[in-house]
C-alpha cells in the first residue's frame, strides 16, 4: 500500500512539472500548436519487423496497434471514429490494443457514456478485424470489470494472462497478453504454460519496461506496449522530460532486448493535460517478415 501511494504522489509531481513545461511552451508561443493542432495530427507509422521464427505463411502479415485511447478526456467519439477510419484504411489483418481505454480515477456518468461510445466503435472494428487487447493502469483505477465487460460486448478478445493462436495451414502465430503490470495480477508463467509449441509469439503488455522480464524468458519474439504516450512532449535533442513509472527505459519506438524486439506506441489519446509537442499521436502498422 505504501509503495502505491508513493508512486501516485510521484506521478502527481510529474504532472505539476508537465504543467510548468506547458507554461513555458505558452510563453514561447508554442502552446496553441501543442494544445490545438498536434494532438489531432495522427501519425500512421509503418514498421517492418523481421522475426526469426516467423513462418513463411505469415510473412507480410499486417498487424495494427493502437494504445492509450483515454476516452473521457480529450478523446471523444468523433476523434476515436477518425482513428478507427485511419487504421481500417490500412487493411490490417489483426488489431492489437495495449490498454488505457479510459481516463479517470472512478466510474462516473461521463465515463459510462465514454464506455458506450467506445463499445460502438470497437464493435465495428472487431467485426472487420480480429481484435485483441489487454488492460492498462487507468482501466484498473476506474473499474477493470467494466472495461472487461466492454471488451466482451465489443467482440474484442481479452488477452489478460492468455494466449490466442492464429493458424495458417500447419503454422502458428501466438498472440499473448499479460495483465497490467502496475495494478493487475501478472501471471507470465500461466501464459508460457499455454504455449504448446515453439512458434513465433507476440506479447501485449501495457507497460514497456516489462520487456526486461518477458525477454529473459526467451519465449517471445516481440512485445508491444503503450503507457508512456512518448512523454507527450519531446524536447528536441533531449527527448521527453517526463515519463511514467514502468515507462522509463523503453519509452518510444523500437528496441531490442536480448533476442526480443520491443515496440512502444505513443498512444492516440492523452492525459488531462491535453498537449503534445514533437510527439504526434500514433497508429502503428507492423508488417511482419521472415528473418532469413
Amino acid at each position: 500500500m505504501n509503495e502505491r501511494k508513493k508512486l501516485t504522489r510521484r506521478d502527481f509531481l510529474k504532472l505539476l512539472w508537465h504543467g510548468f513545461l506547458s507554461s513555458t511552451l505558452l510563453a514561447s508561443g508554442g502552446l496553441g500548436y501543442s494544445a490545438l493542432v498536434e494532438p489531432g495530427l495522427f501519425s500512421v507509422e509503418t514498421v517492418r519487423l523481421k522475426l526469426k521464427r516467423l513462418p513463411k505463411s505469415f510473412s507480410g502479415l499486417r498487424v495494427v496497434q493502437i494504445s492509450d485511447i483515454h476516452m473521457g478526456g480529450w478523446m471523444n467519439l468523433e476523434r476515436f471514429q477518425h482513428v478507427a477510419d485511419l487504421l481500417l484504411a490500412e487493411k490490417p489483418d489483426v488489431l492489437l490494443i495495449t490498454g488505457d481505454f479510459l481516463l479517470a480515477h472512478r466510474l462516473t456518468v461521463d465515463i459510462e457514456q465514454a464506455i458506450d461510445d467506445l463499445t460502438g466503435v470497437l464493435f465495428s472494428l472487431a467485426e472487420a478485424i480480429p481484435s485483441f487487447a489487454v488492460l492498462g493502469n487507468h482501466d484498473y483505477w476506474i473499474d477493470p470489470d467494466a472495461v472487461r465487460l466492454m471488451l466482451t460486448s465489443s467482440g474484442v478478445t481479452d488477452l489478460t494472462n492468455a494466449v490466442f493462436t492464429l493458424s495458417r495451414g500447419s503454422d502458428s502465430l501466438h498472440l499473448c497478453g499479460v495483465d497490467d503490470v502496475w495494478e493487475g495480477d501478472v501471471r507470465l508463467e500461466d501464459v508460457i504454460a499455454q504455449l504448446k509449441d515453439d512458434s513465433v509469439a507476440i506479447l501485449l503488455a501495457h507497460e514497456p519496461d516489462y520487456a526486461d522480464t518477458s525477454a529473459a524468458t526467451g519465449k517471445f519474439d516481440l512485445q508491444v506496449s503503450g503507457h508512456t504516450h512518448g512523454g507527450q512532449v519531446a524536447v528536441p535533442f533531449l527527448g521527453p522530460p517526463i515519463l511514467p513509472y514502468l515507462g522509463q527505459k523503453y519509452h518510444t519506438g523500437l528496441y531490442k532486448i536480448g533476442n526480443m524486439l520491443q515496440y512502444t506506441n505513443r498512444g492516440v489519446g492523452m492525459l488531462r493535460l491535453a498537449v503534445r509537442f514533437n510527439c504526434r499521436p500514433e497508429i502503428t502498422i507492423f508488417i511482419l517478415d521472415e528473418d532469413e
